[in-house]
């Protein structure tokens, strides 16, 4: 039984692979999603503290139900997957004597969704029944993002799957996304957190597999994670391969473009930055992708007052343009096209460009790619269910050729700067499994060294620094006024995880004394072997040293 998970930050869509019918199917789960006429059942991302001392929350479509996604109590939660993983600078909410910041609001929407899952279908997460979990995540997470995914799930009724998976949300969308046989498809997802773009070779079955005509009793491949213990494989050959030959992503979505029109609105009519406030703006934007002009209004019986909003489309075009948006986008997408060109592929080569999330519904965003490419190979009639769908095309034979996203270093002590810096050992883009492992020759840093300690570092792009905090009762990300900064987020760099191998007998600077060599295995786990250059011992022999992007 397979079960895939697209937690967004807007909506998640949960869905399973029918056996019977041989097809992906997206479920309803009572009381957290909501289906309306022929559009698919989506589960609102909110959670609405009732309790934060004993975790007693409402989750999805239920917070709306009972009106709470209008209270402005401080204790409805909405794009809180965004601060998942990222410090939030400045003050955290407590409520009941408890911090609640992301990671634990997104860990009880987690457990509220395990529920229902294990209410509605217990047959999914029914353990030696190869039950599989996967979970799709946005292209520019850091390790942190997926650690605490992984961590989350196994503490919900999720966690009884015997095995999990990731798999990037624009490259699952690309295998879940039907557009006749095209095989080279850009997958722009453009949700309410994040854009990712992903350009992908598809197998020409593909959208037939989407579609239900894959053979079931084919068993994948591709990395997998299980609680406790090594990744698991098959031994089985996959029946396809879909190939990542691009990639970017960007800290912008729908969120953001809320918090544009509520400063607009703030700045023009005075309304205050409320949950009332920014709940009119959402449906505001939502209205403006069908309709040239949209207005809402609001009837506030405590206040007696009646609040009033209203924007046409152009003007909430030239609100994109003053936030440049569009620069932005063109940022991501020349990303992609150069990553392309230096395959060979031009733009012309680009067979499909499929549409996933709300935002890429927004008419400015369609028109923007059409500067790019013709009208009539951009496909926007799957938005929601891509992801989710063609993250079960994992279990259905299509296994997955991907790239790293990110790069990665071992840490040192840089003397004439008197500061850590970083020495890279895997380049970003580098395709796994590796062909040929990197190597490195180390001496002792320090006299009597006992043994050897690496802290190893996801290294991301010079890049403006954001900062994630609460304002009242949204949460917001800004670019840091501090300027552009390299990120580098430590992998292993904790009591414990550190120390890799002791040096018998102890080391002494001014001599090579260790051979280390790295390898990305199939499954995305740097493994390392340590030599002993003085004692022709081997310390440490192809060992899983940490999960990479």
């Amino acid at each position: 039984m397979t079960l895939a998970i697209d937690f967004g930050t807007s909506n998640t869509v949960v869905a399973r692979w029918n056996p019977v019918e041989q097809r992906p199917e997206t479920l309803e789960l009572k009381g957290l999603a909501l289906r309306q006429g022929e559009s698919p059942a989506l589960v609102p991302s909110l959670v609405y503290v009732e309790d934060g001392a004993i975790a007693q929350v409402v989750a999805g479509q239920m917070v709306r139900d009972r009106g709470l996604d209008g209270l402005t109590n401080g204790r409805l939660f909405s794009n809180f997957k965004r601060g998942i993983g990222t410090a939030v600078r400045g003050f955290v909410p407590e409520l009941d004597g408890v911090a609640v910041g992301c990671d634990r609001v997104g860990q009880w929407f987690l457990g509220a969704l395990g529920g229902a899952i294990a209410s509605d279908w217990p047959e999914l997460l029914t353990a030696g029944n190869d039950s599989q979990l996967i979970l799709t995540v946005p292209v520019d997470s850091f390790e942190a993002y997926r650690h605490w995914l992984t961590r989350a799930i196994a503490e919900t009724p999720l966690g009884q799957c015997d095995r999990v998976r990731l798999i990037d949300e624009p490259t699952a969308a690309a295998l879940g996304y039907g557009k006749g046989n095209c095989e080279k498809v850009l997958v722009v997802d453009f949700g309410g957190g994040t854009l990712d773009l992903a350009l992908v070779q598809r197998p020409r079955s593909a959208t037939r597999s989407a579609q239900g005509n894959a053979n079931a009793t084919q068993k994948p491949l591709g990395f997998l994670l299980r609680w406790g213990g090594q990744a698991v494989t098959s031994d089985a050959q996959p029946q396809t391969t879909a190939q990542v030959l691009a990639k970017a992503g960007l800290n912008l979505g729908g969120a953001d473009l809320d918090n544009w029109l509520m400063d607009h609105f703030t700045e023009t009519q005075g309304t205050a930055p409320d949950r009332l406030v920014a709940r009119m703006v959402e449906r505001l934007k939502v209205r403006l992708s069908t309709e040239t002009e949209a207005q809402e209004v609001y009837f506030d019986s405590d206040a007696l007052d009646t609040v009033e909003l209203a924007l046409t489309r152009s003007r909430f075009e030239q609100i994109l343009r003053d936030r440049g948006f569009f620069e932005q986008l063109d940022g991501a997408m020349g990303s992609v096209l150069q990553q392309a060109r230096r395959q060979g592929i031009a733009p012309d080569d680009i067979e499909a460009v499929l549409l996933v999330g709300g935002t890429s519904q927004i008419p400015a965003v369609r028109a923007w790619l059409e500067t790019y490419f013709p009208a009539d190979k951009i496909a926007g009639d799957r938005p929601f269910e891509a992801v989710a769908w063609g993250a079960l095309q994992l279990s259905q034979g299509t296994d997955l050729k991907d790239f790293l996203y990110h790069g990665y270093g071992i840490r040192y002590w840089n003397h004439r700067e008197k500061c850590h810096g970083w020495h890279p050992i895997i380049d970003k883009g580098q395709p796994y499994p590796m062909a040929e492992p990197v190597e490195l020759v180390l001496g002792a840093s320090v006299e009597n060294q006992p043994s050897l300690e690496l802290v190893i570092g996801e290294l991301g792009e010079a890049q403006t620094a954001m900062e994630i905090f609460f304002e009242g009762d949204r949460l917001v990300t800004r670019s840091s006024q501090s300027g552009s900064s390299a990120a580098v987020q430590p992998l292993n760099d904790r009591d414990g995880a550190r120390s890799l191998a002791p040096l018998d007998p102890p080391g002494s600077p001014g001599s090579d004394r260790v051979r280390v060599r790295f390898q990305v295995d199939r499954d995305r786990q740097l493994r390392v072997t340590i030599d002993d250059l003085l004692t022709d011992r081997t310390l440490l022999d192809d060992q899983a040293l940490v999960q990479l992007s």
